[in-house]
């Protein structure tokens, strides 16, 4: 899988899940039961924290730089607006090119996230493993916090 088809992916199933919130949201509001509401929201929870790790690969892989690829992974929290910029990055050579495996003659390649970015993409499985067992904490850590209108208010 290319950069472009693991970020196209991401950003299209993100704006499917805010679809998905969105409906179970307006379902609940006339009295449905929030039970979707709850299997939306883990869905969409799992696929943002993909979305934001997708993008931070392919941010690193294409050198998007700081900037762009901030802003990559913060456009997950507006609803749909992975979708324009999904768009813009494609109009343009920002989405372009493989996965770089190894070492070129560009001297960026010499700085450490770059090394280890290399070894991790050169193992992929070890890469997606290290990736489920993060995420997986990441979102039971959330899922401990509860819902985030919650996050904030003394008990």
């Amino acid at each position: 899988m290319t950069p472009k088809k693991l970020f196209n992916l991401f950003a299209k199933c993100e704006a499917v899940t805010w679809t998905l919130l969105i409906s179970a949201l307006l379902l609940r509001a006339v009295a449905v039961d929030p039970i979707l509401v709850t299997l939306a929201g883990g869905t969409h929870g799992a696929i943002f924290l993909g979305y934001a790790v997708a993008a931070l690969l392919v941010g690193i892989n294409q050198r998007w730089g700081f900037g762009l690829t901030a802003l990559a992974m913060a456009l997950a929290i507006v609803p749909f607006a992975t979708i324009p910029l999904e768009q813009k990055l494609n109009s343009g050579s920002k989405l372009l090119g493989d996965w770089r495996k190894n070492s070129s003659d560009d001297p960026r390649d010499k700085f450490w996230i770059d090394q280890l970015f290399r070894w991790f993409i050169s193992r992929p499985i070890f890469l997606i493993l290290v990736l489920i067992v993060s995420l997986t904490a990441i979102f039971a850590f959330l899922l401990l916090l509860g819902p985030p209108d919650q996050w904030f208010r003394d008990n």
